[in-house]
């Protein structure tokens, strides 16, 4: 399959994200779904596959963590698109035991408890969504961080064995926003108040002019440390 991504990427890397998107929400229907972290890329995207295809699944997942302006804007959301996201939550027990055994806060205290808490709050969760799909959209985009340079628009995705598309990948913030504005697609406020980049809240914090979009996420760690596990590179 992997081949087969390669091949898919070279067809269509320099096209436009609605293109690509027509493309793929056709060709798998039900098996293929927005992975959305309510952040300001995947807003574009949802906007751009409800206007291709109003019943596409799009789904999010809640870590029990997350900012009260992200739980309104999943309302929001629905409401503005007719929709009712698809909402993943952790299972319970390994919370509870991650927390009896190290505390609420325990992902200051090392990168490997902050990875422990990402795994068991997200990519628990993420898993058992894409056990569902064949292929899965994301918004990642190259110039978010040293971490996501490398980004193709259609990957292999080895570790949940999909088809990865992200037609956002050559997108710029500048790009994102105009989109956003020129289509009135809602938004998190928490973008307004320097928040370019929005995850649980304990683990994310605003940033200032002319920072790196990421650095407010898990701002304690190095940088080449700062992903969750959902994005394997």
């Amino acid at each position: 399959m992997k081949t087969e991504a390669d091949k898919l990427n070279k067809e269509f890397e320099a096209k436009p994200p609605e293109e690509i998107l027509a493309y793929f929400l056709r060709a798998y229907g039900d098996r293929i779904a927005l992975a959305s972290s309510l952040g300001l890329e995947d807003q574009t995207l949802t906007d751009m596959i409800l206007k291709i295809n109003p019943r596409a699944r799009i789904f999010t997942i809640d870590t029990g963590r997350l900012f009260p302006e992200t739980y309104s804007l999943i309302d929001k959301t629905n409401m503005t698109y007719g929709i009712r996201m698809e909402v993943y939550f952790p299972e319970n027990k390994p919370v509870e035991e991650y927390v009896r055994a190290n505390g609420i806060n325990a992902f200051y205290e090392s990168v490997e408890r902050r990875k422990a808490c990402c795994r068991i709050r997200k990519i628990e969760p993420l898993t058992r969504a894409l056990s569902t799909l064949d292929a899965w959209i994301c918004g990642l985009r190259q110039e978010q961080s040293v971490t996501r340079t490398g980004i193709q628009t259609v990957e292999w995705d080895e570790t949940n064995r999909l088809i990865k598309i992200n037609p956002l990948a050559r997108f710029s913030e500048q790009d994102v926003w105009e989109y956003v504005k020129a289509n009135h697609a809602p938004y998190n406020v928490l973008h307004d108040r320097g928040f370019p980049s929005i995850g649980c809240c304990p683990c994310t914090r605003a940033v200032a002019p002319g920072e790196d979009v990421r650095s407010g996420r898990w701002w304690w760690e190095n940088p080449e440390h700062k992903e969750c596990g959902l994005h394997k590179r």
